[in-house]
């Protein structure tokens, strides 16, 4: 049996994590006071950009990394960060934060069904973070960066509930899937910092640290299902 721990390694390993952790709190704490205090806006479920769209929320950590996958996919119209699935209504980031909402940091995602199809959100959505780990993604740590789906009705349901099924059942895993599966709520958009945040703020520590390398590998695995920078 391998010794517990190679120390150096471990510490190593403890100082990263502990410091990532405070580069989360810090850039919650260091956000425009606007940013941390207003009140989430409600966002209508029939808002969409015409009547043959759809629509698809995801809860996969932390929403800045979401948007950034799901804004590269051809069909994507648009990707909007927000919160979905709490208790209180109107809440703020700062409320948010504190994992005392219920609420899940979510990416509310209007696409095209005939360019792309639900089937292969939900596998975008699966192989881009880990559904393993319960109110965890990384460093990120709470029930607001749980692994969820709110479904917007029974086909998107059936769909979700299967494809989590057969995850489990093929061991693509080592740990159980722990998505949540649940129906869609009110969702609420989160102040217009948050929006659009890898493309107006790629330099900064959290999105080199933790989007860029989510990114890259994103990049590679969906290269045929990316959007050209010319159009869709």
């Amino acid at each position: 049996m391998a010794s517990c721990c190679n120390r150096p390694c471990f510490f190593a390993a403890l100082l990263s994590s502990l410091a990532l952790g405070f580069l989360t709190y810090s850039i919650v704490q260091s956000l425009p006071a606007e940013a941390r205090g207003t009140p989430a806006t409600i966002i209508d479920e029939d808002e969409r950009v015409d009547e043959t769209d759809a629509i698809a929320t995801f809860g996969a950590g932390c929403f800045w990394c979401v948007e950034a996958v799901f804004q590269e996919l051809k069909g994507v119209k648009s990707v909007t960060s927000g919160f979905m699935g709490g208790t209180v209504a109107n809440p703020t980031y700062a409320q948010i934060s504190t994992g005392q909402t219920g609420h899940a940091e979510v990416c509310r995602i209007v696409y095209e069904p005939e360019v792309i199809s639900f089937e292969k959100l939900l596998e975008v959505f699966w192989r881009t973070h880990d559904p393993t780990t319960l109110n965890r993604q990384g460093h990120d740590t709470g029930p607001q960066y749980r692994s969820v789906i709110f479904y917007h009705d029974d086909n998107q349901k059936k769909l979700a509930e299967s494809l989590k099924q057969k995850l489990d059942q093929s061991g693509a895993f080592d740990d159980p899937v722990v998505t949540e599966i649940t129906a869609a709520s009110e969702f609420y958009k989160a102040d217009d910092y948050h929006q659009n945040y890898f493309s107006t703020n790629p330099t900064s520590t959290y999105c080199q640290a933790v989007i860029v390398p989510k990114m890259k590998k994103f990049r590679e695995v969906f290269a045929e299902h990316l959007k050209q920078k010319t159009g869709k």
